[in-house]
C-alpha cells in the first residue's frame, strides 16, 4: 500500500476560490497543512486543464504533496501527476490501473459498500465516500450517513476520505469513524484566509 497522508484532502474549484489564481489557492492550502491536492477542472478545455495541471504540479512538487487529477487519466499521464480520482461513471479502477501502472495513486468515489469492495478489488488505493452532508459543489450526490460510513470503512482495508459538505462546524462528527481524512472544497478554497481555514479544519480532525 502506498504511503499517503490523507488527513486533509483539498479539491480545487476555480469558481469558488477566494485566491486570485489557482496556484495561490493550492499553495495557501498546502501551507495551512493540506496533505493531498485534487485538481478538479470540470469546465476547462483539455488544453486549459493540461496547462493548469502543469502549473499546479510545480507547487505540489515543491512541497512534496501528492497531486491527484479528477477524472482525466490522459491529463494525469501528460503531466505525470501522482494519481487520478474516478467516479462510478468514469473508467473502472481496473482499467485506470492498467493505463497508469502500479506506481500511481488511484482513488474511487463510492457511496455503497458494494462499490467500495469492488473498487478495492479493482486496485484502488483509497476511496472518497459521501456526500456526508448537503453540498453546493456537486448536485448529483448520493448521501451517506455517519453510521453507513462506518460500515463502508469496516468493509475494506484501503484508506477512506469522507467528502461532501464538510466544514468546521461538522468535521468533528467524522472523528472516530475509521476514515483516514477529510476531503473538502469550499471549506478551504472559498475562505478569505485559505491557509488558516486549512489549519483549523485539520486541527479539528486530528486533535
Amino acid at each position: 500500500m502506498k504511503k499517503v497522508d490523507y488527513t486533509l484532502y483539498v479539491c480545487t474549484d476555480q469558481k469558488l476560490m477566494s485566491s486570485a489564481t489557482i496556484e495561490e489557492s493550492v499553495e495557501q492550502a498546502i501551507l495551512g497543512g493540506c496533505t493531498v491536492i485534487q485538481l478538479r477542472e470540470k469546465d476547462s478545455s483539455s488544453r486549459e486543464f493540461y496547462e493548469t495541471a502543469k502549473r499546479v504540479k510545480e507547487i505540489t512538487e515543491k512541497y512534496q504533496v501528492p497531486l491527484i487529477i479528477n477524472d482525466r487519466v490522459d491529463i494525469a499521464l501528460a503531466v505525470d501527476a501522482d494519481g487520478v480520482h474516478v467516479g462510478q461513471s468514469d473508467l473502472p479502477a481496473k482499467v485506470v490501473r492498467e493505463i497508469l501502472g502500479e506506481d500511481k495513486i488511484i482513488g474511487v468515489s463510492a457511496a455503497r459498500v458494494e462499490e467500495a469492495v469492488q473498487a478495492e478489488k479493482d486496485g484502488a488505493d483509497y476511496l472518497g465516500v459521501g456526500a456526508m452532508f448537503a453540498t453546493g459543489t456537486k448536485t448529483n450526490t448520493r448521501s451517506v450517513s455517519i453510521e453507513y460510513l462506518k460500515k463502508i470503512c469496516s468493509s475494506v482495508q484501503i484508506p477512506i476520505v469522507a467528502i461532501g459538505g464538510i466544514h468546521e462546524d461538522n468535521a468533528a462528527s467524522l472523528k472516530n469513524t475509521g476514515i483516514a481524512g477529510l476531503a473538502v472544497v469550499s471549506a478551504v478554497v472559498a475562505q478569505p484566509d485559505v491557509a488558516q481555514a486549512a489549519a483549523r479544519l485539520k486541527k479539528i480532525f486530528v486533535e
